[in-house]
Protein backbone atom coordinates (compact mmCIF):
# COMPACT_ATOMS: atom_id res chain seq x y z
CA UNK A 1 0.00 0.00 0.00
CA UNK A 2 1.21 3.50 -0.81
CA UNK A 3 1.27 5.63 2.34
CA UNK A 4 2.22 8.92 0.66
CA UNK A 5 -0.39 11.63 1.18
CA UNK A 6 -0.54 14.89 -0.74
CA UNK A 7 -2.57 18.06 -0.46
CA UNK A 8 -2.57 21.27 -2.43
CA UNK A 9 0.51 22.53 -0.56
CA UNK A 10 1.85 19.58 1.41
CA UNK A 11 3.51 16.22 0.93
CA UNK A 12 3.23 13.69 3.77
CA UNK A 13 5.38 10.59 3.97
CA UNK A 14 5.73 8.00 6.72
CA UNK A 15 8.56 8.65 9.13
CA UNK A 16 11.38 6.15 9.22
CA UNK A 17 14.57 5.40 11.13
CA UNK A 18 16.48 7.91 8.99
CA UNK A 19 14.24 10.68 10.32
CA UNK A 20 15.38 10.37 13.95
CA UNK A 21 17.37 13.59 14.16
CA UNK A 22 14.80 15.59 12.19
CA UNK A 23 11.95 14.45 14.44
CA UNK A 24 13.95 14.77 17.63
CA UNK A 25 14.77 18.40 16.79
CA UNK A 26 11.11 19.06 16.03
CA UNK A 27 9.81 17.29 19.14
CA UNK A 28 12.26 19.08 21.43
CA UNK A 29 11.40 22.52 20.07
CA UNK A 30 10.20 24.47 23.10
CA UNK A 31 6.89 25.42 21.49
CA UNK A 32 6.06 21.93 20.23
CA UNK A 33 7.11 20.02 23.34
CA UNK A 34 5.12 22.40 25.55
CA UNK A 35 1.84 20.71 24.66
CA UNK A 36 3.06 17.48 23.08
CA UNK A 37 5.26 16.25 25.92
CA UNK A 38 4.09 18.53 28.76
CA UNK A 39 7.22 20.64 28.19
CA UNK A 40 9.53 17.67 28.81
CA UNK A 41 12.57 17.26 26.57
CA UNK A 42 12.48 13.70 25.26
CA UNK A 43 15.66 11.75 24.63
CA UNK A 44 16.80 10.48 21.25
CA UNK A 45 16.00 6.96 22.50
CA UNK A 46 12.40 8.02 23.24
CA UNK A 47 12.11 9.57 19.79
CA UNK A 48 13.54 6.38 18.27
CA UNK A 49 10.91 4.32 20.12
CA UNK A 50 8.12 6.55 18.79
CA UNK A 51 9.45 6.07 15.26
CA UNK A 52 9.65 2.30 15.73
CA UNK A 53 6.11 2.24 17.12
CA UNK A 54 4.99 4.16 14.03
CA UNK A 55 6.74 1.70 11.70
CA UNK A 56 5.11 -1.20 13.56
CA UNK A 57 1.74 0.53 13.33
CA UNK A 58 2.08 1.01 9.56
CA UNK A 59 2.86 -2.71 9.24
CA UNK A 60 -0.08 -3.71 11.42
CA UNK A 61 -2.77 -1.06 10.76
CA UNK A 62 -1.63 0.88 7.67
CA UNK A 63 -1.28 4.07 9.69
CA UNK A 64 1.30 5.75 11.90
CA UNK A 65 3.17 9.06 11.84
CA UNK A 66 3.85 11.05 8.69
CA UNK A 67 6.38 13.83 8.23
CA UNK A 68 4.84 16.94 6.72
CA UNK A 69 6.79 18.65 3.93
CA UNK A 70 6.16 21.99 2.27
CA UNK A 71 8.38 22.85 -0.69
CA UNK A 72 10.70 19.95 0.20
CA UNK A 73 11.24 21.23 3.75
CA UNK A 74 10.03 19.22 6.75
CA UNK A 75 7.70 21.52 8.68
CA UNK A 76 5.97 19.07 11.00
CA UNK A 77 4.29 15.76 11.58
CA UNK A 78 0.79 14.32 11.61
CA UNK A 79 -0.66 10.88 12.07
CA UNK A 80 -2.35 8.38 14.29
CA UNK A 81 -1.23 6.83 17.52
CA UNK A 82 -2.62 3.38 18.19
CA UNK A 83 -5.14 3.37 21.04
CA UNK A 84 -7.57 0.85 22.48
CA UNK A 85 -10.84 2.44 21.40
CA UNK A 86 -9.82 4.18 18.18
CA UNK A 87 -6.70 5.72 16.65
CA UNK A 88 -5.72 9.04 18.19
CA UNK A 89 -5.02 11.92 15.79
CA UNK A 90 -1.82 13.82 16.53
CA UNK A 91 -0.08 16.66 14.69
CA UNK A 92 2.43 19.43 15.13
CA UNK A 93 3.85 22.14 12.90
CA UNK A 94 7.10 24.03 13.45
CA UNK A 95 6.40 27.45 15.00
CA UNK A 96 7.99 29.21 12.01
CA UNK A 97 5.04 27.91 9.97
CA UNK A 98 2.20 28.59 12.39
CA UNK A 99 -0.80 30.61 11.27
CA UNK A 100 -0.76 29.42 7.66
CA UNK A 101 -3.25 26.55 7.91
CA UNK A 102 -0.66 23.79 7.61
CA UNK A 103 -1.78 21.96 10.77
CA UNK A 104 -5.37 21.84 9.55
CA UNK A 105 -4.31 20.78 6.05
CA UNK A 106 -2.00 18.02 7.29
CA UNK A 107 -4.44 16.77 9.92
CA UNK A 108 -7.28 16.77 7.37
CA UNK A 109 -5.18 14.67 4.96
CA UNK A 110 -4.47 12.10 7.67
CA UNK A 111 -8.05 12.10 8.96
CA UNK A 112 -9.48 11.70 5.46
CA UNK A 113 -7.07 8.84 4.79
CA UNK A 114 -8.15 7.12 8.00
CA UNK A 115 -11.87 7.55 7.55
CA UNK A 116 -12.15 7.10 3.79
CA UNK A 117 -9.24 4.90 2.70
CA UNK A 118 -9.01 2.72 5.81
CA UNK A 119 -12.72 2.98 6.69
CA UNK A 120 -11.96 3.57 10.35
CA UNK A 121 -15.27 3.83 12.22
CA UNK A 122 -13.95 6.58 14.49
CA UNK A 123 -10.90 8.70 15.22
CA UNK A 124 -10.24 10.39 18.56
CA UNK A 125 -8.01 13.27 19.59
CA UNK A 126 -7.08 14.95 22.84
CA UNK A 127 -5.68 18.41 23.34
CA UNK A 128 -4.50 20.48 26.27
CA UNK A 129 -7.27 22.92 27.09
CA UNK A 130 -4.99 25.99 26.85
CA UNK A 131 -3.96 24.99 23.30
CA UNK A 132 -6.65 27.04 21.57
CA UNK A 133 -4.98 26.85 18.16
CA UNK A 134 -5.09 23.05 18.21
CA UNK A 135 -8.69 23.09 19.43
CA UNK A 136 -9.59 25.25 16.41
CA UNK A 137 -7.89 22.73 14.11
CA UNK A 138 -9.99 19.88 15.51
CA UNK A 139 -13.15 21.97 15.20
CA UNK A 140 -12.32 22.86 11.58
CA UNK A 141 -11.96 19.13 10.91
CA UNK A 142 -15.50 18.62 12.18
CA UNK A 143 -14.47 16.75 15.29
CA UNK A 144 -16.74 17.14 18.31
CA UNK A 145 -15.69 17.65 21.91
CA UNK A 146 -16.92 14.71 23.97
CA UNK A 147 -15.12 15.05 27.28
CA UNK A 148 -12.82 16.82 29.67
CA UNK A 149 -10.36 15.51 32.27
CA UNK A 150 -7.35 16.47 34.34
CA UNK A 151 -4.39 14.25 33.44
CA UNK A 152 -1.04 14.74 35.19
CA UNK A 153 -2.29 18.10 36.46
CA UNK A 154 -3.11 19.25 32.90
CA UNK A 155 -6.67 19.91 31.69
CA UNK A 156 -7.38 17.86 28.55
CA UNK A 157 -10.28 18.06 26.13
CA UNK A 158 -11.33 14.93 24.23
CA UNK A 159 -12.65 15.00 20.66
CA UNK A 160 -14.02 12.39 18.30
CA UNK A 161 -15.25 12.16 14.73
CA UNK A 162 -18.75 11.25 15.85
CA UNK A 163 -20.88 12.52 18.68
Amino acid sequence: MNFILTTERLHLQPCGADDLMRLHRLWTNQHIRYFLFDDRIISEDEARSFIQASLDSFNRYNYGLWLVYCQNQCIGFAGFLDAEEAPNLIYGIHPDCWGQGYATEAARAVLTYGLETLSLPRVNADVDEPNTASIRVLQKLGMKQVGHAIVNHHPLLYFTTYS
